[in-house]
């Protein structure tokens, strides 16, 4: 299972290095940024997945993935203290996305604008984002899990 994780964890980063994404961001990009659209296409997966995996397994996920993270974070540089209190942080803001995209299906145009602006600063071009997820929601319900279990994909959302 462990290399499924890593491809399932590769294969959303690449969707999340999608460079139209940081395009239209009304600052430069941070790690942070990217990390909040990493955590949308997380959060996507495994709502629309939790039902063909058990809670183990989707703990499993979500585990290494935050470790991914935190090495990512130790990367940058941080000390044991401010990783500690960065991915306390990130978790929280995980939980938040989670919970606000619980209802992504039955949100209107509005709605959806509105999750995404709470999270990132977007220029004019909202729309882009909403019709992109909009359209990764879809392809996540018409695909199975094996297909993100594979090695790095050529999704073409």
């Amino acid at each position: 299972m462990t290399n499924n994780k890593l491809n399932i964890y590769n294969n959303l980063i690449k969707l999340t290095r999608n460079k139209k994404f940081y395009l239209k961001l009304e600052q430069n990009e941070t790690f942070s940024d990217r990390l909040i659209i990493l955590f949308f296409h997380f959060g996507f997966f495994l709502k629309n997945y939790k039902g063909n995996i058990s809670k183990n397994e989707s703990q499993d996920i979500f585990d290494f993935f935050m470790r991914q993270i935190e090495l990512s974070i130790r990367e940058i540089g941080y000390g044991d203290v401010s990783v500690n209190k960065k991915m306390k942080q990130y978790i929280n803001l995980f939980y938040s996305i989670i919970e606000k995209i619980e209802t992504w299906p039955n949100l209107n145009n509005i709605s959806r604008i509105n999750i995404l602006t709470n999270f990132l600063k977007i220029g004019d071009d909202i729309q882009f984002y909403v019709d992109y997820f909009e359209k990764y929601r879809k392809f996540l319900s018409e695909n199975t899990l094996n297909q993100f279990t594979k090695d790095i994909l050529n999704l073409k959302i």
